[in-house]
């Protein structure tokens, strides 16, 4: 098998080598100032960074992402799953200094990740769809003080860290009667809107019929007032299956159906890089949000964040060409056979 993987990793190196590279940006063209404008073009895959050698900047594509859980961001930091607006803020900051980047949950899962030349993709996800977490004033400006409104101010002084990321929707979004237009704003400007089930319900303890009519009518609560919207990841509530657990994937409740392309668990390590064999769409890890004080391992952001930096050779680190997989050649064993033909394997310096 070894030997098979080896010679099909060659053969897609010469392939590649024979085609052109990909059209850097025209440096006329300035990246746009509007944060908001810069949320559609990320999400849309436009104005990637153009194509480098992988070894000069150390590229492993096979490395971990790191995909972080949010809840609430309210003063004083709330409960256990909840940050203050100052840790959220720190914790964009200390993201963008240790040069990582957001994608959503589903660029992840559909191996779509694009990002600059040795930087790392970190999914940013928010689950409740609480109040704190996004907000449109009477005048459809976004408040400030929500998460959504601290990720756009940050990138507005960041304009290199695309605002984007992946919420979780539940019934009654965003602590508002009416949710459309929130829906739609998000939606429009490159956010992922993902299912959450339509009541937070704990999938373990209902019967199939009930568990289908969850994820169903979750994803109604999304489509219904934006219909454009895919919803094709799940966030499940309380990080707890449905038995069996692929009515987690795909199904169907009285006409209406769902089918996930990507399914979040609660905890408590970086993903698996989506082109390593070992990445399942299915279920990806994620890690909580939350300080570390140094000592006993919690394994939330600060502990992980610190722990690739002790271990950068587990990190994935982008060569800034979305249309192929680089990596160090020592590493060949661990592609998934599914990325043998976009594969850019290189010698050590």
């Amino acid at each position: 098998m070894r030997l098979h993987l080896l010679a099909a990793l060659c053969c897609a190196a010469v392939l590649a080598a024979c085609q052109a590279g990909p059209q850097a940006r025209d440096p006329s063209t300035p990246l746009p100032a509007d944060p908001d404008a810069r949320a559609v073009e990320a999400s849309s895959g436009e104005g990637s960074t153009p194509a480098v050698d992988p070894a000069g900047v150390g590229a492993n594509e096979l490395g971990q992402v790191p995909v972080i859980m949010h809840h609430r961001i309210i003063e004083g930091g709330g409960g256990e799953y909840d940050r203050s607006p100052e840790e959220f803020r720190a914790e964009l900051q200390r993201l963008y200094d240790e040069g990582y980047r957001p994608v959503r949950t589903v660029d992840l899962a559909r191996g779509e990740v694009d990002v600059p030349a040795g930087t790392t993709p970190v999914v940013l996800t928010f689950d409740d769809s609480t109040r704190e977490q996004f907000a449109l004033d009477a005048d459809g400006q976004v408040d400030p003080d929500t998460a959504i409104g601290i990720l756009l101010d940050f990138a507005q002084e960041h304009p290199d860290f695309s605002p984007v990321a992946s919420l979780y929707i539940n019934a009654g979004p965003f602590g508002v009667a009416d949710s459309g237009p929130l829906l739609t704003w998000l939606h429009e400007h490159g956010f992922e809107l993902g299912n959450h089930t339509v009541r937070h319900a704990n999938l373990g303890q209902l019967p199939a019929d009930d568990v289908r009519k969850q994820l169903a009518l979750g994803a109604r609560v999304i489509t219904d007032v934006v219909p454009e919207a895919e919803v094709t990841t799940l966030s499940l509530p309380l990080g707890i299956w449905p038995d069996p657990r692929d009515l987690a994937y795909r199904g169907s409740h009285e006409g209406d159906d769902y089918d996930h392309e990507a399914v979040l668990l609660v905890g408590a390590g970086p993903s698996p890089s989506p082109f390593h064999a070992d990445f399942d769409p299915l279920a990806i890890p994620r890690i909580r949000s939350s300080a570390w004080d140094g000592g006993e391992p919690n394994f939330g952001s600060d502990y992980w964040l610190q722990w690739f930096a002790d271990n950068p050779q587990r990190r994935y680190v982008s060569d800034g060409d979305p249309a192929r997989v680089s990596f160090p050649e020592g590493l060949a064993e661990q592609l998934d056979e599914a990325h043998v033909e976009g594969a850019n394997p290189y010698p050590p310096s």
